[in-house]
């Protein structure tokens, strides 16, 4: 007979997140995550698999929870440009408080070099992020309000660069007034 699971799925995945976030993935251990989760490492193991497992679900949790929260409430395509710049703006207030930083560069800094899980998360992060940018950017010349000089995909990488970047000197602890003067520089660049 299964056992149904006795807990509630998106809180575990959102402490799962943060501490994923917070250490690392190679920096946590199951007795960690199990603190974290408050999960024994036997409901890990049985309904994650395994630490990787766990990982993995809760990195989807964070792109839907996070990501694309943040994109549906800042970014809309109807929000233009100004809801992009409002989008970046967004990254110097952690909803916490704190700067654990996104766990999609976190995990881009961490699992550079393999290959299948950068494809099964971090590429898929910076492709919404890509997908959105050269879409904002497109609809922003197609009405005037870019740069003629700009073409939408370029900018879109430049984007997806600058955004990463953004987020690596807030985890560090960087001057946060010259980030924001820095995202209002680059979308002042943008505007046509």
């Amino acid at each position: 007979m299964v056992r149904s699971r006795s807990y509630d799925e998106d809180e575990v995945l959102a402490r799962a997140m943060h501490a994923f976030r917070r250490e690392g993935y190679a920096g946590i251990s199951i007795p960690q995550l199990e603190a974290a989760t408050g999960l024994s490492s036997g409901s890990i193991y049985n309904s994650f698999g395994d630490k990787r497992g766990i990982f993995f679900a809760a990195f989807e949790h964070y792109v839907q929870a996070v990501l694309e929260q943040r994109i549906a409430q800042y970014a809309r395509p109807e929000d233009g440009l100004p809801g992009l710049r409002q989008l970046f703006l967004t990254l110097l207030r952690e909803p916490d408080g704190r700067t654990f930083g996104c766990l999609i560069t976190n995990s881009a800094i961490e699992f550079g070099a393999d290959r299948k899980v950068m494809k099964s998360t971090v590429f898929r992060g910076f492709d919404i992020l890509e997908r959105l940018f050269a879409d904002r950017l497109a609809a922003a010349k197609s009405i005037g309000a870019l740069r003629a000089t700009i073409d939408p995909r370029a900018g879109a990488v430049r984007l997806l660069a600058f955004y990463q970047g953004v987020l690596v000197l807030i985890r560090a602890g960087y001057d946060l007034k010259k980030v924001r003067h820095a995202i209002h520089n680059e979308f002042n660049n943008l505007e046509g």
